[in-house]
């Protein structure tokens, strides 16, 4: 595993902590279909969130690096997984979780571009 997998998996971890701090339930993570890959799904209450977890030096660069096309892959990621797990009559959230190195990560709901 290199450095760039490593800091991956690293944020990924750090935002699941804060997501289970915040009173969500990990229901996937790295979630793998043939549309793509979802980094966590997430669920409180009535509200599924579907999470892209981006890690880099500072909160700009991971705000950055979060494109159109990646929200569309988790979206129709989304759907796949919506087949396969029972969470009808669930509110759909797409987010961002913002690790930059020696700050709090920064959940962002509801994501559009």
């Amino acid at each position: 595993m290199n450095k760039k997998e490593i800091k991956g998996y690293f944020g990924e971890f750090l935002a699941m902590a804060l997501l289970i701090l915040k009173g969500y339930r990990i229901v996937a993570h790295r979630y793998k279909t043939r549309l793509g890959e979802i980094d966590i799904v997430a669920k409180k209450g009535n509200t599924i969130a579907f999470v892209e977890v981006k890690s880099r030096n500072d909160q700009e660069k991971c705000f950055v690096a979060i494109t159109a096309k990646q929200l569309r892959r988790i979206q129709n990621a989304s759907v796949i997984f919506l087949e396969h797990h029972n969470f009808t009559k669930c509110n759909l959230s797409y987010d961002v979780v913002l690790v930059a190195n020696w700050k709090f990560p920064l959940h962002i709901t509801n994501v559009t571009m």
